[in-house]
């Protein structure tokens, strides 16, 4: 892929490996394909595109709802508006994090600019914001790790965790330990960050407080666990794992892990309790299931997935997909494009964002979408 852009942490590495196709052949083609319960968008109105060319990733609301952090290829200059970029403009060689206004579509940047960077979200009173970077480690992308036997990758950089202010000014840094600390995001009642953290050896996720103190871990199994949000009132977790099911996978599991690498082909989509306890599978279809997302009644669950279509020949296509929160109820939210996933609902339930390729000038494009939310 061009400019030497670093995979994200959060999957969209995995994603565009397996989504990257012919833009022009995208609508044909997810005419075609059935669905669980639905052939149309109905959840879906007021579609807008916020973003235009390269790659957008990972948008959230902030806790007011009036404005997105997301990460981009895209060289946005301050205080820019989205519509006057095109691809043409000035590219980044990996991923740097900023804000937009959705009253004035106004972009900043609020990351450094330098290493890459990767999830972002809001904090409580959206002064100011959390991202993960590797700016410390170096100004330049980390490298891509290799393919082997066709198998897609995934490094675990050396990233951490950081709050700055909403103009990118006064950093803090929030964890610091060596390896892999990101996909992180704030409960909503605003005590809390949970994250994934390589610091006890493993992928699990921990929980802290605002200030990045009092770290505790909250899964155990071996194996991937991350990709985590709150419930609506806080008191769950949604996230994403996968989990070695025999002594080949647990040895390759391993072998990949103490060379700072997953290869996260299969993910299932899990529940628990804010402390940990409860763990309850959600998903069990062997596909890659991923960006799961609370829906505002808080019992069931949307998510990205390439359930469908992961056993056809060429590049699997990724959509969103609505479920209770035990598995049952199935529902295909998106049919446009061939790849839609990172959906967030607004705080007040009304909106939806996420990320597709629909509309793509060029393969491996991806930019940010808003939509009115219909029940």
């Amino acid at each position: 892929m061009k400019h030497a852009k670093q995979v994200m942490a959060g999957m969209l590495g995995l994603m565009l490996s397996l989504s990257m196709t012919n833009p022009a052949a995208a609508a044909s083609k997810a005419a075609e394909t059935a669905t669980p319960t639905a052939s149309t968008e109905r959840h879906l109105t007021n579609i807008k595109q916020l973003t235009f060319g390269r790659q957008n990733a990972e948008a959230y609301f902030s806790f007011s709802g009036d404005k997105l952090i997301f990460q981009s290829t895209n060289n946005w200059m301050k205080d820019t508006f989205a519509a006057a970029m095109h691809p043409a403009d000035i590219p980044l060689g990996c991923y740097q994090m900023y804000v937009m206004d959705l009253g004035s579509e106004k972009i900043r940047m609020v990351s450094t600019g330098s290493g890459t960077t990767t999830c972002g979200y809001f904090f409580p009173g959206d002064r100011r914001v959390l991202y993960s970077s590797t700016h410390l480690r170096g100004p330049n992308c980390p490298p891509k790790p290799k393919r082997e036997g066709g198998a897609y990758r995934w490094a675990l950089d050396d990233y951490d965790l950081f709050s700055v202010r909403i103009d990118g000014l006064d950093p803090q840094r929030l964890t610091n330990t060596p390896g892999y600390d990101a996909e992180a995001t704030v409960a909503p009642n605003g005590k809390t960050i949970i994250w994934t953290s390589m610091r006890d050896g493993d992928l699990d996720i921990y929980a802290m407080d605002l200030d990045g103190t009092h770290p505790r871990r909250l899964t155990q199994e071996i194996g991937y666990d991350g990709g985590a949000f709150f419930s609506p009132d806080s008191k769950r977790i949604v996230y994403r794992a996968q989990h070695p099911s025999n002594q080949e996978e647990l040895d390759q599991y391993k072998s990949l892990l103490a060379q700072n690498l997953v290869e996260p082909g299969r993910l299932e989509i899990f529940i628990m309790n804010a402390d940990g306890s409860n763990k309850q599978q959600v998903t069990s279809n062997g596909a890659s299931n991923f960006s799961p997302y609370f829906h505002p009644d808080g019992h069931r669950v949307i998510f990205s997935s390439n359930v469908e279509t992961r056993n056809e020949g060429g590049r699997p296509e990724f959509h969103l997909y609505l479920t209770n929160e035990d598995g049952s109820g199935l529902e295909r939210v998106t049919v446009g494009g061939k790849f839609n996933s990172f959906p967030m609902f607004s705080p007040d339930g009304k909106h939806l964002v996420w990320v597709s390729d629909r509309n793509a000038k060029e393969p491996g494009e991806f930019n940010v979408f808003l939509a009115d939310w219909v029940p």
